[in-house]
């Protein structure tokens, strides 16, 4: 059986090199979080999003499993549902102990607030952040779990590493900000060309090349929400950098 110390310093070295060189406030707050909830990066129970650390649903079950919860009871809350528009909310309670009275927690989830990746999958989405708010409270986890993040599609991805020279493969062994912009245009099926204009009037820059790291990833950011909120609007704004320009006399 491995010693505390060696479980530490190897999940410490399997985040380094998964979301590359930690910031020393993020080494402190991972170790923090690994001592206190045991909290493991190889199975996925913990994410670095956005400079932030998230827990993730399996590691809240885990948790829940290692301190013996009693019961989770969970139920929709009907007067707020609207099958029709997969609009879902549900009411989670967990109870740590037998003879508790319970902590209660609710999600909700509609095609608006939730990743095209999990499309006609709302209620269970859902379900799953109620059941992940109530095991937070009963437990003090102060950290928001990833599966309460909104409708961005790379919500469950690590933090990517923008290369201004552009280029394919990847930097640290994550897909670069130009990778991700890619990887939107093939699954929402974009025009390139449309979403390069799109770009450069986003970033105020001739082409994409020359913006900075923060307008890209500003833009590609904007994109992604855009697309997965209502993607027949965006292809309507692209839409419109097709069109010639007036030429005046």
């Amino acid at each position: 059986m491995k010693k505390p110390d060696t479980i530490l310093q190897a999940n410490m070295r399997l985040a380094r090199s998964t979301w590359g060189p930690l910031s020393k406030t993020a080494r402190h707050g991972l170790a923090e979080l690994l001592k206190r909830y045991a909290f493991s990066v190889v199975l996925g129970e913990i994410q670095y999003l956005d400079r932030r650390w998230y827990v993730t649903h399996a590691g809240l079950l885990r948790l829940a499993s290692r301190y013996r919860c009693s019961g989770i009871r969970v139920s929709p809350v009907r007067g707020l549902c609207e099958p029709m528009s997969r609009r879902w909310v549900f009411k989670a309670t967990v109870f740590r102990y037998s003879n508790s009275k319970g902590f209660v927690g609710y999600g909700d989830a509609d095609p608006s607030n939730t990743s095209a990746l999990v499309r006609g999958a709302e209620m269970r989405v859902a379900e799953t952040r109620a059941v992940n708010r109530a095991l937070r409270k009963a437990y003090g986890i102060g950290l928001c779990s990833v599966e309460e993040l909104g409708s961005n599609p790379f919500a469950f991805e690590p933090t990517k590493h923008f290369d201004p020279a552009g280029g394919n493969g990847s930097t640290n062994g994550q897909p670069r900000l130009r990778d991700k912009l890619c990887l939107l245009i093939r699954r929402y099926e974009l025009d390139p060309n449309l979403i390069k204009r799109y770009a450069a009037d986003f970033c105020g820059t001739e082409t994409l090349r020359d913006a900075s790291r923060d307008l890209v990833e500003a833009f590609v950011s904007t994109v992604s929400k855009e697309a997965a909120n209502d993607r027949a609007a965006l292809v309507c704004k692209l839409n419109s950098y097709c069109q010639p320009e007036e030429v005046r006399p």
